[in-house]
């Protein structure tokens, strides 16, 4: 009996992304769920939870991906979240989850700026599904 794909939920408003990111994350042999809202997700959510969810910041509003990420944790504070975001770029803010207090509120387990590496990616995927 073959071993159950994991998971994955991606939730990015840009569609390049998300065809990038896909591909990649099928590649790797995960089943992915791609939406492109927060809205798409939370419905998602209502009736399933993934493994792993990598989730864009801004999306209908600039904080999207924190919303998601703390719904995500509420129905499974087990499943990894990534946030993907390119907010430094965009708008000049910047923040990591290094710190107790940005951790206490950002519920995410891992951050990456878009411009990541796909090899980067699979590494912290494969050290947040262990």
């Amino acid at each position: 009996m073959s071993e159950m794909k994991k998971k994955i939920l991606l939730a990015d408003d840009d569609p390049d992304q998300i065809f990038q990111v896909s591909h990649h994350l099928k590649k790797w042999g995960y089943d992915v769920v791609a939406v492109e809202s927060r809205e798409e997700a939370e419905r998602y959510l209502q009736s399933e939870c993934p493994d792993l969810a990598i989730l864009d910041l801004m999306m209908e509003e600039e904080d999207s991906g924190f919303i998601l990420a703390y719904r995500i944790k509420q129905c499974k504070p087990q499943v990894p979240v990534i946030i993907a975001t390119a907010v430094t770029a965009e708008r000049g803010i910047s923040f990591d989850i290094s710190t107790p207090e940005n951790k206490a509120w950002i519920k995410a387990d891992h951050y990456l700026e878009k411009g990541f590496r796909m090899e980067e990616l699979e590494i912290i995927i494969k050290g947040l599904l262990k």
